[in-house]
């Protein structure tokens, strides 16, 4: 799809569900822009230089195609950078500075990823994933799912995020644990939550979910030990970012039982790719990253996309990311 225009190229990548045109009138920009949209993801380093180097702005949809410096080094004509949000992990910001390029972001809404997270805790903790299909393929009870009510929800990050999903949590009458690298304990007792170390966190959690920002900490931090250490009941639900939990000693960990089930919504690689082991690994539910895939994140997204390259026009660039 392309705006016809004389002054900037312009990319908006990712657009999994074709709908950037459905959110914004882009032929306000008609006379100032060529608009290109590209719905698939691209992947291949070499393949993506070559496209992107026409283009004088990018619009990223977080954290799905990465802007590293190797690749900014070979966009010369690259002017801005807008994402989705205030933060994106997968953009080199350092470079682009460097480069003198403007990088932007956009507003957001941030309620549908904590209830995603939700959603799949209910989803797997009752069992509904096998009763759904069990009706689907003409059959009738198979399983005994368990109550929420009582049991221990750990929350691995008590950011807005955690804090809403603790929240679902209290709502439905479980005991609330807590832990990540710079949470306080004061913070907890503020409002309702245990505070507990590492290692309680990881054993008395019966449903363990993550809401911490990938870092060099967090990266695999979850691994093979710490599996270990959760009840074979347990279920653990990933909303956040894949590489957080060790994607092998997941998958080995739920094949030999170490722990009942898993909810992803990311994973280490993606879009996942069609014949990836966790596609065919048992006691997973599995969604593809639509935490955040809301339309009221999405209008938040695309317009925030049209006002930054507006102002960026005017010469007065909106919501700089430092």
């Amino acid at each position: 799809m392309r705006i016809s225009g004389t002054k900037l190229k312009v990319a908006i990548l990712d657009d999994y569900q074709n709908v950037s045109c459905d959110f914004v009138n882009w032929d306000k920009l008609s006379d100032k822009i060529e608009l290109d949209v590209y719905n698939e993801f691209i992947g291949k380093k070499e393949i993506l230089s070559n496209i992107l180097s026409k283009y004088d702005i990018l619009c990223l949809m977080r954290e799905r195609t990465p802007l590293p410096k190797e690749l900014i080094n070979k966009l010369p004509n690259l002017k801005l950078v807008i994402t989705s949000g205030m933060w994106n992990a997968s953009v080199d910001s350092s470079e682009l500075k460097k480069r003198n390029i403007v990088y932007c972001g956009t507003d957001t809404k941030i309620h549908s990823t904590a209830e995603l997270a939700w959603a799949l805790i209910m989803n797997s903790w009752r069992g509904l994933q096998t009763e759904i299909q069990n009706m689907k393929d003409g059959k009738w009870q198979t399983t005994i799912g368990r109550s929420l009510k009582g049991n221990t929800l750990g929350i691995f990050g008590l950011g807005k995020q955690g804090k809403q999903v603790a929240n679902f949590g209290k709502a439905f009458g479980m005991k609330i644990i807590a832990w990540s690298h710079n949470l306080k304990e004061e913070e907890c007792s503020n409002i309702g939550i245990e505070y507990v170390n590492s290692s309680d966190l990881f054993k008395f959690s019966d449903i363990l979910t993550i809401h911490t920002r990938l870092s060099e900490r967090t990266r695999g931090y979850i691994d093979r030990n710490k599996l270990k250490m959760m009840k074979k009941e347990s279920v653990i639900v990933n909303t956040s970012r894949g590489p957080i939990i060790n994607e092998l000693d997941l998958i080995n960990a739920l094949n030999d039982g170490t722990i009942s089930f898993a909810a992803l919504d990311v994973y280490d690689q993606e879009p996942l790719p069609k014949d990836h082991i966790l596609r065919r690994t048992k006691n997973t539910l599995l969604t593809p990253h639509i935490g955040y895939v809301s339309s009221e994140a999405y209008e938040k997204f695309f317009n925030g996309y049209f006002l930054a390259i507006d102002a960026f026009i005017r010469k007065n660039p909106r919501n700089i990311i430092l």
